[in-house]
């Protein structure tokens, strides 16, 4: 039974907007972390993402912040990628409205001189990546000095990418005392030592991986034949509902963006060589249903939050079990299972058997041509039996 958000401490105007936009009760990482972050304690959060995260920092940081002077928000929430930004600042501010309070996102890609004139009319929030925000410090075109609390959003992949010194200088450069709140997949290695550093006496709170992880998802695990490989990509798509498919490189992204049009499926690409506008458009046309797939590479999906993805099919195989999982739960998230498909060539087959060993996951692997009457319906078809 999900506790409803007026149980946790959120005011009754904020509980009032997500209940207009048909968000009633909480997932497991708010149950957990909300009450904690509302007293005023630093938090530290182990959660997926799709695991509700935003909301579990959104709804403390909407709650306490106060209105803004221009230039100095109260609030500073930093996310890896561009996306995520964009996403975080669309989640939150529908329902900071109802307090007048103003959310932006700020990152590289766009332009500066727009940021800079809606950071000096006053946002009391600001979603930014590491990268712009250090741009527009030095710049002094943003002071850090009201900021009263401070989010870091999946800090993990921020580690991954490199951006852990952009991230502690940052931190070095907010002046006051602000609570911290930090969330991320996973609380070792780097993200422990920004834990150490950075929080003080921090609730920590994990929501593990269950079943959303590899049980909840269906999984396919197809041989293929590079001839053939964008026509059997196309045929699961066309049956598949919204598909998610992912390719190890940009170029390679756009290339199948052209191939699968010419088999007759509409689809877009994100990645970082596009335009920022671009991005944005093929993302939104995905998450409204006008797009029915998407290509994109690792990096530009970390920050692709769009429910009700149906298939994710992985065209060249993740370079590891994490990259897998990373992709994957796109499909599953917030409980609901969805449909994973991994193609490979004959000679990524060994590549692909070990990922599955460390996955846990056990089953024949099959050769399918384009032609296969299963691929209308990979999820009903049993590859032990192979019928």
């Amino acid at each position: 039974m999900s506790t409803p958000f007026d149980a946790l401490g959120v005011a009754p105007d904020l509980a009032a907007a997500l209940a207009e936009r048909g968000i009633t009760s909480a997932f497991a990482i708010q149950e957990l972390t909300i009450a904690d972050a509302l007293a005023g304690r630093d938090v530290c959060g182990k959660a997926k993402t799709g695991s509700g995260k935003t909301l579990a920092f959104g709804l403390p940081v909407l709650q306490t912040v106060k209105a803004a002077e221009p230039r100095q928000p109260r609030a500073l929430i930093l996310v890896p990628t561009r996306e995520l930004a964009t996403q975080v600042s669309e989640e939150l501010a529908p329902v900071g409205a109802v307090r007048d309070i103003r959310v932006a996102a700020i990152y590289g890609g766009a332009d500066i001189e727009k940021q800079i004139k809606t950071l000096a009319k006053g946002v009391e929030v600001v979603a930014a990546t590491p990268g712009r925000m250090i741009d527009l410090i030095e710049r002094k075109e943003i002071d850090l000095v009201d900021v009263g609390i401070v989010v870091l959003d999946e800090a993990d992949r921020m580690a991954d990418m490199g951006f852990m010194p952009q991230v502690e200088w940052i931190l070095r450069h907010i002046p006051g005392d602000h609570q911290t709140l930090l969330f991320s997949a996973t609380l070792d290695g780097v993200v422990q030592g920004l834990i150490d550093r950075y929080q003080t006496d921090p609730a920590r709170h994990e929501v593990e991986s269950t079943g959303i992880t590899v049980d909840q998802m269906t999984q396919r695990f197809l041989r293929i034949h590079q001839m053939d490989k964008v026509k059997v990509a196309a045929a699961i798509s066309r049956s598949g509902g919204r598909t998610l498919m992912f390719t190890r490189t940009k170029r390679g992204a756009d290339k199948l963006v052209d191939q699968l049009g010419v088999e007759g499926v509409k689809a877009g690409a994100i990645h970082g060589d596009l335009r920022q506008n671009m991005r944005e458009r093929s993302l939104a046309q995905f998450a409204s249903g006008q797009l029915p797939v998407l290509v994109a590479t690792d990096v530009a999906a970390r920050g692709i939050h769009v429910d009700d993805i149906d298939v994710v099919i992985h065209y060249d195989p993740p370079e590891d079990h994490k990259a897998y999982l990373h992709r994957s739960g796109r499909t599953a998230r917030a409980g609901e299972s969805g449909l994973v498909v991994t193609l490979f060539l004959w000679d990524q087959e060994l590549e692909v058997k070990r990922l599955m060993k460390r996955l846990g996951v056990s089953q024949p692997l099959h050769e399918v041509f384009s032609n296969n009457k299963i691929l209308a319906d990979l999820t009903a078809w049993d590859p032990e039996s192979g019928t």
